[in-house]
């Protein structure tokens, strides 16, 4: 899938979750691009990540992945949440930012990039330039746009 083909498939679902949750849209798709390579790694509409820890009670996809254990990168295979489409992917991990009191600073923000930076400086990623990537991600797609 292309990054022009990937936006246009979630991007409705982008836009319809922020009307309810207030997150950006851009921060949306331009994470969810990060997260997911553009597509290719996002399995029964998981386009976080997000495993099947045991408070989930929706349905499961088993995938080969890798976690550091003791230091050391082993394959292992884990559950993840597994979803209907793409709006159940984005309301998921919607409720998972809006549920969590450490990212209610980030919801001062209307703008995908702010959003992003926020979000991180609540402890979201170990990657020290993650909103600087969603931020790259979201001014060369021109995904401001959908935040209007």
């Amino acid at each position: 899938m292309t990054p022009q083909d990937f936006i246009a498939a979630i991007s409705p679902a982008a836009k319809t979750s922020a009307l309810t949750t207030k997150i950006p849209a851009s921060f949306t798709v331009a994470q969810a691009a990060l997260e997911s390579a553009w597509g290719a790694h996002c399995p029964c509409f998981n386009l976080f990540g997000i495993k099947a820890d045991p408070s989930w009670k929706g349905p499961v996809t088993s995938q080969i992945t890798h976690e550091v254990v003791n230091g050391k990168t082993v394959t292992i295979t884990a559950n993840f949440r597994a979803y209907p489409d793409w709006l159940a992917s984005i309301n998921d991990h919607a409720q998972f930012l809006l549920t969590n009191p450490r990212y209610r600073p980030a919801f001062a923000y209307t703008t995908g990039a702010l959003f992003a930076q926020a979000v991180q400086a609540a402890g979201y990623a170990t990657d020290p330039l993650y909103s600087a990537k969603i931020a790259s991600i979201i001014r060369a797609h021109n995904l401001s746009s959908l935040d209007v």
